[in-house]
């Protein structure tokens, strides 16, 4: 009798986990990236297409906005988007390598970022895809380290 391989990094129930786990969070990110109140709509759209920029903003003019506001554009952006970082490579074995994982991720935030655009709903923000990508950088740094052991 042939064993059938598995595209799979983990048992089937711990797959299943962490793919809820996933979808919950992929929930909780559709909420605080697209579904606000009005005061997130604004009738001139504000975009950054210039790396760095609000990233230079929010360092140099960081005494101009309130801390709260600071941390979250900044550490917020990151934070968010560890568990996107630990995810993919974990529900999808070809994600497992380090260059495809990096260009989903940055596709994936691009297209978060186009829908914002579209939508009217946030900002298109380069800086944030930098951010975001750093923050789901880390999470693969840490599944890989995890992985590896």
């Amino acid at each position: 009798m042939r064993k059938i391989e598995t595209n799979r990094l983990l048992t089937k129930p711990v797959h299943v986990i962490v793919l809820v786990l996933f979808m919950l969070y992929s929930l909780v990110m559709i909420k605080l990236l697209f579904i606000r109140g009005s005061s997130y709509r604004w009738p001139d759209y504000n975009y950054n297409l210039v790396p760095f920029h609000t990233i230079k903003s929010l360092i140099y003019h960081r005494h101009a906005y309130n801390a709260d506001a600071w941390m979250k554009n900044l550490f917020g952006n990151i934070v968010l988007f560890i568990p996107l970082g630990v995810c993919f490579p974990l529900l999808s074995r070809r994600l497992f390598h380090a260059a495809r994982s990096l260009a989903a991720i940055i596709l994936t935030l691009f297209l978060v970022e186009a829908i914002q655009l579209v939508t009217r709903v946030g900002s298109f923000d380069i800086d944030d895809i930098i951010l975001n990508t750093l923050g789901a950088g880390i999470g693969l740094v840490i599944i890989k380290q995890f992985m590896s052991r």
